[in-house]
C-alpha cells in the first residue's frame, strides 16, 4: 500500500506544546461506525462508554532518557531508543558525525558512554559505565524527559515536563515515549468511570523512540517496524477473555495498549499472557482480534499510528475526521486532544 495514502496537511501551530489543565478537559472528538463524528471533552468518556465496557491501559513508565554530555569540547545529546542489555542502548545522538567507535561521551566525572557501533539507519549503540539499577539512577539524577522532537524545549526541558510526560498510572519504569492517549486521565474520571460499573486492566509496553522515526519508503510492504517489549499477565488475559465471552467491549487506551493486546490475540480471538517483543505493523486489511474501539489521539500525518487508526476505521474516514479536526483547530500530537474511534464493521 502506497505510504503517500496516509499523507495531510496540517497547520504546525496546532501542534499542542503543553497539555490542558485539568488534563480531561481536552476536546474529544468521537468517530462512529458510520464516520460521523461529534465533539466531546475527555471528562464525557464515562457518558460515552457503557456500563460493562472494559478499558485496557498501558502502565509503563517514561524514564529520563535524554542526557547532555560532552565528547572532548564538542556537546552531545543523546536519546536513548532501545534497551539492549543491562548497560547497552541503541540511541539517537545529535551532533553524532564525527563520533567513532571506543569514543568516550561525559555526562558527568564518574558517568559515561563509550560508543560501540554505528548503525546503517543512523542510530548508535553505547555502553555505559554503569548497569541496571546504578544506571537508572544516574538517569534520574541527570537525565531530562525525552519529549518528541516537535514539543520544543529549552536544553533541559522544563521541570513541568517530568510530571506532565507521564500518566497518573505509570508504573513499571522502561518506556522512552509516553502512551500519550493515558496522559488524558485523571483521578476524578477514574472514580467516575468505576462509579459507572467500567473495568480497568493494564498492560505494560514499553514505548520505543521509534514510535517517532519516519516512514521513509514508498511501500508499506517495505517498512521495517521498531520492536517493544511487552508484557500481559495470565491475570489479565483471563479478565479480558470473560468479558468478550460475555459480549463486553475491549477499548484499549492507546495504541500501545491496542499493539500488544493485538500481539497477544489468536485467530480465534483468545487472548494469551504475553512476555516479550513485539513488532506487529498495522495498516489497513488488518482483521482486529479483540478490540471495538479506541481511545487514542491525533497523530502525525504518514505516521504507522495514524496507518493504525485507519486500519481500525477506514482510510477515508479518518482522513475526513482529521480534515474536520483540523477545521476545527483541534490540538495535535503528544499533549494534544483525543479521539474516540468506533471500530468499522468488517
Amino acid at each position: 500500500m502506497k505510504t503517500e495514502l496516509f499523507q495531510f496537511e496540517m497547520p504546525t501551530d496546532l501542534i499542542a506544546d503543553y497539555p490542558v489543565e485539568p488534563r480531561d478537559s481536552a476536546r474529544l472528538m468521537h468517530i462512529l461506525k458510520n464516520g460521523t463524528t461529534e465533539d466531546k471533552l475527555v471528562s464525557d468518556l464515562d457518558q460515552l462508554l457503557r456500563p460493562d465496557d472494559v478499558l485496557i491501559f498501558n502502565d509503563t513508565k517514561v524514564i529520563p532518557a535524554r542526557l547532555y554530555g560532552y565528547r572532548g569540547e564538542a556537546k552531545i545529546e543523546l536519546t536513548l531508543f532501545k534497551q539492549e542489555n543491562l548497560s547497552e542502548w541503541t540511541t539517537l545522538i545529535k551532533n553524532a558525525r564525527r563520533l567513532k567507535p571506543n569514543d568516550h561521551i561525559t555526562f558527568t566525572d564518574d558517568f559515561y558512554a563509550t560508543v560501540l557501533k554505528k548503525n546503517e539507519e543512523g542510530s548508535i549503540r553505547v555502553r555505559f559505565n554503569k548497569s541496571g539499577a546504578e544506571l537508572m539512577t544516574a538517569l534520574h539524577q541527570i537525565g531530562t524527559m525525552p519529549l518528541p522532537p516537535y514539543i520544543k524545549r529549552s536544553r533541559g526541558g522544563k521541570e513541568s515536563d517530568k510530571a506532565d510526560y507521564q500518566t497518573i498510572y505509570a508504573r513499571h519504569e522502561g518506556a522512552v515515549a509516553a502512551p500519550t492517549a493515558g496522559l488524558h486521565f485523571t483521578e476524578d474520571l477514574f472514580n467516575r468511570l468505576d462509579q459507572k460499573g467500567i473495568e480497568r486492566l493494564f498492560l505494560t509496553l514499553h514505548v520505543g523512540g521509534g514510535t517517532f522515526l519516519p516512514v521513509k519508503v514508498s511501500d508499506t510492504d517495505q517498512h521495517k517496524m521498531h520492536a517493544e517489549f511487552g508484557i500481559l499477565t495470565q491475570e489479565v488475559a483471563e479478565k479480558i477473555n470473560q468479558a468478550k465471552a460475555k459480549g463486553r467491549r475491549i477499548i484499549p487506551i492507546g495504541t500501545t495498549s491496542l499493539r500488544l493486546l493485538e500481539s497477544a490475540t489468536d485467530e480465534n480471538g483468545i487472548i494469551h499472557p504475553f512476555a516479550g517483543e513485539t513488532s506487529i505493523f498495522i495498516t489497513p486489511g488488518y482483521r482486529f482480534k479483540i478490540a471495538d474501539a479506541l481511545f487514542t489521539n491525533f497523530h502525525l500525518s504518514g505516521s504507522t499510528l495514524f496507518m493504525l487508526v485507519c486500519a481500525f476505521a477506514g482510510i477515508d474516514v479518518m482522513k475526513a475526521a482529521y480534515q474536520t479536526a483540523i477545521q476545527k483547530r483541534y490540538r495535535f500530537f503528544s499533549y494534544g486532544d483525543a479521539c474516540l474511534i468506533e471500530k468499522q464493521e468488517s
